[in-house]
């Protein structure tokens, strides 16, 4: 009898077990949504904006972001009477100038000749100014070497000049003379007596400064300026002659538009 017992209780034991694995659960896996809170329950977080709001634009920063805009984009039309102006001077230039440029600044003088038959221009000017230098009087040669001059005095003299300047003349020893080099009696004739040269002795400054270049030439900083100025006619100039190349030339440069075989010649 007691065994049996103990099998219905087994039976009771197992079948307790296999009903409670079977029966249902009564709260869900997934967790459950929030309760909704109110708007004033809500914690002060979840009530700002997911977007930060636009800082408010300042009145000068409105005011800088308009002027622009009111600004045209082209450059305002000059007047009528600046452009009259402007057009007038250079008629003027136009009609003073020679060599066919308008920055070489003279009068045509026709033929130079002279009782030496070696001496002579066939087509000479009168040159004033130069790229806007004055020569300090005014100055016979032919195109060839005016032109050289314009080039010299445009590349190289003012741009040395730009800072202790603007150079605004350009001082002349020598320019057409019919004689002999150095005026040396059986000398052979100078360039000058064939309008191919010109003697620059000085350059005078906006202010009233001359560099000569007697005294310039062994005193910085004019003596950097004035080799630099030296070496740049090289070029433009077939003939370069200054300080260093004799004591005829010791205080002027000597520029000259011959041509050589070997080239530039400049000492």
């Amino acid at each position: 009898m007691k065994l049996r017992w103990g099998h219905v209780l087994i039976g009771v034991l197992a079948i307790g077990a296999m009903t409670s694995q079977a029966a249902p659960l009564d709260r869900s896996l997934l967790p459950l949504t929030r309760p909704a809170l109110d708007q004033a329950t809500k914690p002060a977080a979840a009530l700002l904006p997911l977007r930060p709001v636009p800082r408010p634009v300042l009145p000068q920063v409105t005011a800088a972001a308009v002027r622009p805009s009111a600004v045209p984009l082209r450059p305002l039309m000059r007047p009528e009477w600046l452009e009259q102006e402007v057009l007038f001077k250079k008629r003027k230039l136009r009609k003073s100038s020679v060599c066919g440029d308008i920055a070489i600044q003279g009068k045509p003088v026709g033929r130079v000749g002279s009782k030496n038959s070696a001496c002579g221009v066939k087509e000479a000017v009168q040159v004033t100014s130069v790229s806007g230098v004055a020569l300090s009087r005014p100055s016979t040669m032919d195109c060839g070497t005016a032109i050289a001059l314009n080039n010299w005095v445009d590349k190289t003299v003012k741009p040395t000049f730009k800072r202790r300047g603007p150079v605004v003349e350009l001082n002349v020893a020598a320019h057409y003379a019919c004689r002999t080099r150095n005026n040396r009696k059986g000398a052979r004739i100078s360039e000058h007596g064939k309008g191919r040269a010109i003697d620059i002795s000085g350059f005078k400054m906006a202010d009233g400064e001359v560099v000569t270049v007697l005294k310039g030439w062994r005193k910085n900083p004019s003596q950097k300026q004035l080799k630099k100025i030296w070496r740049g006619a090289c070029g433009p100039f077939g003939t370069v002659l200054g300080p260093n190349s004799d004591r005829y030339h010791k205080d002027h440069f000597h520029l000259d538009t011959a041509r050589y075989r070997s080239g530039t010649y400049c000492r």
